[in-house]
């Protein structure tokens, strides 16, 4: 039975008290449950901030819901599954604020309509850095203003890999610009 295990049987029993009361018992649970909540996180991001971010979110949840929980059932299964729950809506926030940066680069590159020509030679060598289907869709996006589902009709790609693609696009353009303006 590997470690987890073995210390999750104490968690029904301090779940127990917990619900009962016990405020000593309750700090001992969640203290415990943190290793085994960081582990399953760890299995879906890396970015060391955000692990630390759900932690705190999965003990706020199991705070709000210890009520709901059974000490005649596994304890491990429910815990795991409030971690997962707030482990994807990590990941969805931090794809949200990941297309607010996307945006925040492009917004802060020259715009489209640039009113130089160093300034469309500047937009243009940004462009001609990044693969080519992904410069496409960040043509088609923000150049020719298309909505992603658009420009998902016209390279027949579904939404997703449009997602993607603009997504490793705008990671390149920051690469690129962090890169062209340490240069400068």
């Amino acid at each position: 039975m590997p470690a987890t295990d073995q210390r999750a049987q104490q968690w029904p029993a301090l779940m127990a008290r917990a619900q009962a009361g016990d405020r000593a018992a309750y700090n001992q649970l969640l203290k415990a449950m943190v290793p085994a909540i960081r582990a399953l996180v760890c299995k879906k991001i890396r970015d060391e901030a955000l692990v630390d971010d759900v932690i705190q979110e999965t003990l706020l949840a199991i705070h709000r819901v210890r009520h709901t929980y059974d000490p005649q059932r596994p304890i491990l299964p429910w815990v795991a599954a409030i971690t997962a729950a707030r482990t994807i809506d990590a990941l969805r926030q931090h794809g949200r604020r990941q297309e607010v940066q996307d945006e925040e680069v492009l917004q802060s590159q020259p715009a489209a309509g640039a009113d130089t020509a160093a300034d469309a030679d500047i937009l243009s060598g940004y462009l001609e850095t990044l693969p080519l289907r992904q410069r496409e869709i960040v043509e088609s996006v923000h150049l020719r203003e298309q909505s992603l589902a658009q420009a998902a009709a016209e390279t027949h790609q579904s939404l997703s890999a449009v997602k993607s693609l603009l997504h490793r696009a705008m990671v390149n353009l920051r690469k690129y610009g962090r890169g062209h303006h340490e240069k400068s």
